[in-house]
């Protein structure tokens, strides 16, 4: 597999959205049901959310692109962290959030994560970031294992609203 990761383009919005929609319920713990998903999909990763996203200056959305389709993406946010348990769990600022970071399923495996966090850390660094933190569910030990591989360590836990059910997730966080 040949990945190519870039910038985003807002022309990708639509492709964008269905990536998302297709990756996002595979993170989710057994205990999340189809309709809080899908109300999660419904209001932070339709193709208008992700035009949002992409006019959002402290926004960088990556694509991992292969034989010219996306098989996955990123998004770091830069700024101030709201969430109390948040700024406790990172003490190393400024910050970016690695907010999203799915690949499709027929990619697992081929490199495409890898390439993405690279291409991800990277970034931060650019946006001038000291640290880069990231929200994982507790029950996803695949993606925790991921993330410690690349340097990065649980530091506190916080919460997530999938519809209307609160997930518990950790804050790990990695300096640049």
């Amino acid at each position: 597999m040949a990945v190519h990761v870039a910038v985003a383009d807002i022309a990708e919005t639509e492709e964008l959205a269905a990536v998302a929609a297709r990756t996002f319920p595979l993170a989710c713990p057994p205990s999340s049901t189809p309709e809080n998903v899908a109300a999660f999909i419904e209001t932070n990763l339709s193709p208008a959310r992700f035009a949002d996203y992409l006019a959002d200056p402290d926004r960088v959305i990556l694509t991992a692109h292969d034989n010219g389709r996306i098989v996955g993406y990123a998004m770091l946010i830069r700024g101030i962290i709201h969430d109390a348990d948040v700024q406790r769990a990172v003490r190393v600022r400024p910050t970016v959030e690695l907010s999203k970071m799915y690949v499709l399923p027929g990619s697992h495996g081929a490199g495409v994560s890898a390439a993405l966090m690279e291409s991800a850390l990277t970034h931060a660094n650019d946006m001038a970031a000291k640290s880069v933190w990231l929200g994982v569910n507790q029950q996803n030990r695949r993606a925790q294992r991921f993330y410690a591989k690349h340097g990065f360590t649980i530091s506190g836990t916080k919460t997530f609203r999938v519809g209307e059910h609160v997930e518990n997730d950790y804050v790990m966080v990695r300096g640049l």
